[in-house]
């Protein structure tokens, strides 16, 4: 799931604007002229026409994805329907992981056990089961839930071997393409977790790529952490006229949502929260038992981070406090537990590192402006473990990720257009042996 944080975004735009006003007097950077060679390299030129070529099968086998369902921690039809597609190409390894992760590896010309790199995209959805994945075309469009968030980013992967392959494309480095789990909500980034700190290649992993959304023109290096809470409030309950003047979970719940609410948290760097969903208690003319509250909080900065969680928690142990301060607690007192039931880690790739230049040379060279930025995406794994780690998009355009309407534009040359950007990316870090 691709959110990008507002104002680093906003001041990315001002830097590539102001230095897209000079660029005609700058020279070319090192990146750029390293991007400049690949693209103009016969290999890329083939690899390129290999996706022209394939553009109705990436196509289809986006909507043959998309209708795969795969909610949260239910993503196994998927990941062995992926398997079976990664089998079919040059790919050695192939296998799904303990975590569920479906992958395969591209040889390269460097030693075995050498240094990796890996392009991934996620299997899982936000939608539950009881949602309709049915794909539907209007056009060049599509719609429906997933389809670009990952569900067209996976295919891309497919067409980028079988363009790789037909191009006849040697790289130093080994790829490692990755169809992994858990990205969304609650899967709490666990496919990436896996790969980097359980997975056979984690010690092997030189640079990472996660495939996310369509936008060409995005380079995510900025990890957005966030620590996600389940707030069960619990008391004595009762009847709600019997026992009326007893303490009661639900005012203490609703104290925690409005004071935190009330918090006011900076806009540099972006810090936010959100008090996303509830539920409990048994009946209308009941005082409950028990009521839950979950809670989002992100931030660009690890230490923002932490003293919202700080004061969050104040806030909920005070409105226990309050709660039982106000109302009889003759048959028992308010309590409140707290769980953690997600913690993303925060960060940042270097601007300077070759990742995010490489990246950022072959967004320009596919003739976009680079927006960089920062948010909350498969990268933050590598990126807090200091591997050098961006999020690209699978190319052509998008939009109403997370609703059922969701959309993604598939015409052909934007596709293609968008496309090369991921291609010449890879192919750069990987180490392409140009011809």
């Amino acid at each position: 799931m691709l959110r990008m944080s507002r104002s680093l975004l906003a001041a990315a735009l001002i830097a590539t604007l102001a230095a897209g006003a000079h660029a005609q007097a700058a020279k070319p950077t090192p990146a750029d002229r390293t991007v400049a060679a690949i693209r103009a390299s016969a290999g890329f030129k083939a690899a390129m026409g290999s996706l022209a070529a394939q553009h109705d099968r990436i196509v289809a086998e986006t909507i043959e994805i998309t209708e795969i369902p795969a909610p949260p921690f239910k993503e196994t039809a998927r990941a062995e329907a992926y398997l079976g597609k990664l089998k079919a190409l040059s790919l050695s390894d192939v296998e799904i992981d303990a975590e569920g992760n479906a992958m395969g590896l591209r040889r390269g010309t460097g030693p075995a056990g050498g240094p990796v790199v890996v392009l991934a995209a996620h299997l899982d959805t936000v939608f539950p089961e009881s949602v309709s994945v049915k794909v539907r075309r209007e056009g060049t469009r599509l719609f429906a839930p997933g389809v670009g968030d990952d569900s067209h980013s996976l295919a891309v992967l497919l067409g980028f071997v079988r363009a790789l392959d037909a191009a006849k494309l040697k790289t130093r480095k080994d790829i490692l393409i990755v169809g992994n789990v858990g990205e969304e909500g609650p899967g709490d980034l666990r496919g990436t977790r896996h790969l980097f700190t359980k997975g056979r290649y984690k010690d092997r992993i030189a640079a990472f790529f996660s495939m996310d959304g369509t936008s060409a023109e995005r380079v995510t290096y900025g990890a957005v952490g966030s620590r996600r809470y389940r707030v069960t409030f619990a008391g004595p309950g009762g009847h709600s006229y019997g026992a009326f003047g007893l303490v009661n979970p639900m005012a203490a719940m609703a104290t925690t949502v409005v004071e935190l609410n009330k918090v006011r948290t900076p806009t540099q760097p972006k810090t936010t929260y959100m008090t996303s969903v509830v539920g409990g208690g048994t009946s209308v003319n009941s005082i409950p038992d028990s009521i839950w509250l979950e809670v989002d909080m992100r931030s660009e900065s690890k230490e923002e981070l932490a003293k919202l969680d700080g004061v969050f928690l104040r806030i909920v142990r005070s409105a226990a406090d309050q709660e039982n301060a106000a109302r009889s607690t003759r048959a028992g007192k308010i309590t409140a537990d707290l769980k953690l039931i997600g913690e993303r880690p925060t960060g940042a790739t270097s601007q300077d590192a070759g990742i995010v230049q490489l990246t950022a040379a072959a967004v320009r060279a596919a003739g976009y402006v680079p927006v960089l930025g920062a948010s909350s995406t498969d990268a933050n794994v590598p990126i807090s473990l200091g591997i050098p780690a961006v999020t690209i998009g699978s190319g052509g355009e998008g939009g109403r990720a997370h609703a059922v309407d969701e959309w993604i534009d598939v015409a052909k040359p934007q596709s293609l257009r968008g496309m090369s950007v991921g291609l010449a990316a890879l192919l750069a870090m990987a180490e392409v042996q140009v011809r």
